[in-house]
């Protein structure tokens, strides 16, 4: 009898505990995640574009947070104040690996899902990292700049911001890639700030003092639009055909530069399903569907004039 007693106490114990985290399960109108780009540029009205189709899909509340700069801190300030706005979720673009791990830690010591998109910071309590492994699409994009030019010569890198984890594990892949080609030299890796008017000086000022360059990567998106814009003027027009350039992302401007014979191949990336997968990856886990999330390569397509017109993202 004392068995049967124990038994039934257990069991109605069980049946609260269920009925309580039941309870405490969120309606999704409830529920509000948030997106943190790095910066301002056309790549992330994908991945916005996307994660807002996820969420009205899904019946979320969800918010767009643009950085003004692509400074750390800035970010660091934002995760802040989404903390203070007690938001379920947060999935950020991270400019600077290593100054948001503190404050990462904070927003998941306070209950709210984090995790990253585009641009990882690896060593931070985040959950799960969505997007391009960019190691291995750096390798990729150094084959491609090796069969271009033969195997050997001169070649340059035009980044965005030094910082970004994504942007320099695409240059850790080209490197790897460049090292089974002992006759290209790196002559040069430029720094950009994402910004394109800097792409496009940081452009003319390599192309003047290596007017025997072979090959440019543009490891960010500015990148391809700059190497273009710099290759229509007379004073450099010359180059256009025999310079091999590979770029990152396809952007009109981009697009416009590999029709136009600007660019030799674009490293097409798929930001709008990395929003897409961010908003439905954040609801999931604030819903108790998601216990040990694992990250999730997006992939690329290398895009060039030949497949320009039958690609899909």
């Amino acid at each position: 009898m004392r068995n049967i007693l124990k038994f039934t106490h257990a069991a109605v114990i069980a049946a609260a505990l269920m009925g309580a985290s039941t309870a405490m399960a969120k309606d999704a109108s409830e529920i509000t995640v948030a997106l943190v780009p790095k910066v301002a540029v056309p790549f992330f009205d994908d991945c916005n574009a996307g994660a807002q189709e996820a969420a009205d899909a899904l019946g979320v509340n969800y918010q767009w947070v643009v950085p003004q700069n692509t400074q750390g801190s800035t970010q660091v300030k934002i995760i802040e104040d989404l903390i203070a706005r007690q938001v379920d979720g947060i999935a950020i673009s991270v400019n600077e690996p290593k100054s948001v791990e503190g404050v990462i830690q904070q927003a998941v010591d306070a209950g709210i899902k984090v995790l990253t998109f585009d641009s990882d910071s690896a060593n931070s309590a985040r959950s799960l990292y969505i997007g391009t492994i960019n190691e291995q699409a750096g390798v990729t994009m150094g084959n491609s700049m090796a069969e271009a030019i033969g195997g050997e010569g001169k070649v340059a890198i035009i980044t965005g911001q030094l910082g970004a984890s994504n942007l320099n594990e695409r240059i850790v892949g080209v490197e790897k890639a460049l090292e089974a080609h002992p006759g290209i030299e790196i002559v040069a890796l430029e720094g950009t700030e994402d910004d394109l008017a800097r792409a496009v000086s940081v452009t003319e000022a390599i192309l003047r003092a290596n007017p025997d360059l072979a090959g440019i990567f543009g490891i960010s998106q500015v990148g391809g639009p700059a190497v273009a814009k710099v290759l229509e003027q007379r004073e450099f027009n010359e180059m256009a055909g025999a310079l091999k350039v590979f770029a990152f992302d396809d952007l009109p401007d981009t697009i416009r530069g590999v029709k136009e014979g600007y660019i030799t191949g674009i490293m097409v990336q798929r930001p709008v399903t990395m929003g897409r997968l961010s908003v439905e990856q954040l609801v999931a886990q604030i819903q108790g569907e998601v216990s040990n999330p694992e990250n999730i390569d997006t992939g690329v397509t290398v895009v060039n004039a030949d497949n320009l017109d039958s690609y899909t993202k």
